[in-house]
């Protein structure tokens, strides 16, 4: 591994209590051993941000910025590295590990940047006579320590979304990281407390804890941090904001994302969005294709077009660059995805497309009824499910006839239709004739309703971790 031993936090990496192997999903080998941490090494980390915290809310701009600069540089340096130990550790094909690492450099990058963009304003205070000769304005301050918990599926990438944002804006951070895939996030740490030591910042300033729930639960109800960031599944993340308040929670959760195809769209175009979009990264993505709601004059055309592409898609070795492809993160997932689809099938919906083998590849259900997890739930696997609707008004209700609203995508010619699709549907982003997975991760990105509160994007999480401080003068009392 290419960072020491242990965990870092504090000023150093502390031997964890015990370690657990890190298994490579394509054929169960173990790539590496990685610590796991306890409750007593999250209050340890805790107390050490805490007392750093009005160390790393003064250090001044110009030293921020270097650090996230220097992160950069590091990452970009060993860019073909992380890509490999992304393909082990998550299981992704090849294709999606470059991406992800793509990604990861400019979220740093552009969290350097706005650190130079991070001001207030002034603010007219005589609008009544009580204020006549009042001079006023804002600034942003830190919020305080975040805990940032990712994800699984893109380690590196949501770890650079809570760590280069929140150090951007001042705040010391804890990262806990998902179980399954931990790897990559401690090297990115190790790389940040490098890159600090060398700026004669505090290490403390980033720090990573691994373990299981009750070390989650030690670090996001501590009543002394300023914000939890957590990015996972609904259920989880609504037990965090409970158990958390009233401290502010950040949340990016699920999703079954819908993409719609009206009666004037370009059918080519939508069939290649839903292979590519439904497929990527396994399915393993929030924002990935998993509702298709077709207008029923193009229904059967769509679904020839998919059957004509879907042979194409490679399954197997995700590091293979032509695998598309590959298997879920671990048996209980795999097992879970094949329950949803039997179930779906059991309750009058149809298999209209299968990959053959033993790795899960492509399936393409149709006519799933609601009420099956299949439609309703976040299916987290390579599967999409193709639903007829009559005309692009039920459509666009469809799309909202769930708990969930990350993004959500429509297929049309109609500057009308993409124009009511904006107003009318009910998620965080749409999209118009591409992908709901499109993020550029410049953008604000979130939800609403189950799929979570607050944005992410550099620029707006920076926003999301820190507070506006007023400052009212009176020259001459």
């Amino acid at each position: 591994m290419k960072f020491p031993a242990g965990l870092p936090i504090g000023e150093a990496w502390i031997e964890a209590p015990a370690t657990a192997p890190v298994i490579f999903p394509y054929d169960g080998s173990t790539v590496a051993d990685a610590p796991v941490g306890d409750v007593e090494l999250a209050r340890t980390a805790l107390d050490n941000a805490l007392s750093v915290r009005e160390a790393v809310g003064r250090l001044p701009s110009y030293l921020r910025r270097k650090v996230l600069q220097s992160v950069h540089s590091a990452v970009l340096a060993a860019r073909n590295e992380f890509v490999d130990l992304l393909v082990l550790e998550t299981g992704k094909p090849l294709v999606d590990c470059r991406v992800e690492i793509d990604r990861t450099l400019l979220t740093l990058e552009t969290s350097a940047e706005e650190v130079a963009r991070l001001h207030g304003e002034t603010v007219p205070l005589d609008l009544l006579p009580s204020g006549e000769g009042l001079q006023g304005f804002w600034v942003r301050k830190p919020i305080g320590v975040v805990v940032g918990i990712t994800g699984f599926n893109y380690p590196l990438l949501l770890a650079a979304h809570k760590i280069a944002p929140a150090f951007a804006a001042g705040c010391p951070i804890i990262v806990k990281p998902a179980p399954q895939t931990p790897l990559a996030t401690l090297w990115l740490v190790h790389l940040m407390r490098s890159a600090l030591a060398d700026a004669g910042a505090p290490e403390s300033a980033v720090q990573l804890v691994t373990g299981g729930a009750d070390v989650g639960a030690t670090l996001t109800t501590d009543g002394r941090i300023g914000a939890v960031s957590f990015t996972g599944s609904a259920a989880v993340g609504h037990r965090i904001a409970r158990d958390a308040a009233p401290t502010k929670v950040l949340l990016e959760l699920g999703s079954n994302s819908a993409l719609v195809v009206a009666e004037d769209a370009d059918l080519d175009a939508a069939a290649d969005a839903i292979v590519r979009g439904g497929y990527y990264a396994s399915g393993q993505a929030c924002i990935s294709v998993q509702r298709v709601i077709a207008v029923e004059s193009v229904r059967q055309a769509l679904l020839e077009k998919l059957g004509a592409r879907l042979p194409a898609v490679v399954v197997g070795d995700p590091r293979d660059r032509e695998t598309r492809v590959s298997a879920l993160i671990n048996p209980a997932s795999t097992d879970r995805v094949r329950k949803w689809v039997g179930d779906a099938v059991h309750a009058g919906g149809s298999i209209a497309y299968e990959a053959p083998g033993d790795v899960l590849g492509p399936i393409v259900l149709t006519d799933v009824p609601d009420g099956l997890p299949a439609w309703d739930e976040e299916i987290f696997g390579p599967v999409i499910a193709v639903r007829a609707v009559p005309d692009i008004d039920s459509a666009l209700r469809a799309v909202n006839e769930t708990r969930y609203g990350l993004h959500a995508s429509v297929f049309t010619s109609s500057l009308d239709t993409a124009f009511a699709a904006i107003d009318r549907l009910e998620v965080g982003g749409v999209v118009i004739n591409d992908v709901p997975g499109f993020r550029s991760d410049v953008m604000p990105y979130g939800g609403v309703k189950d799929s979570g509160t607050g944005r992410e994007g550099p620029r707006f999480a920076i926003e999301e971790l820190t507070t506006t401080r007023m400052a009212i003068i009176r020259p001459r009392p």
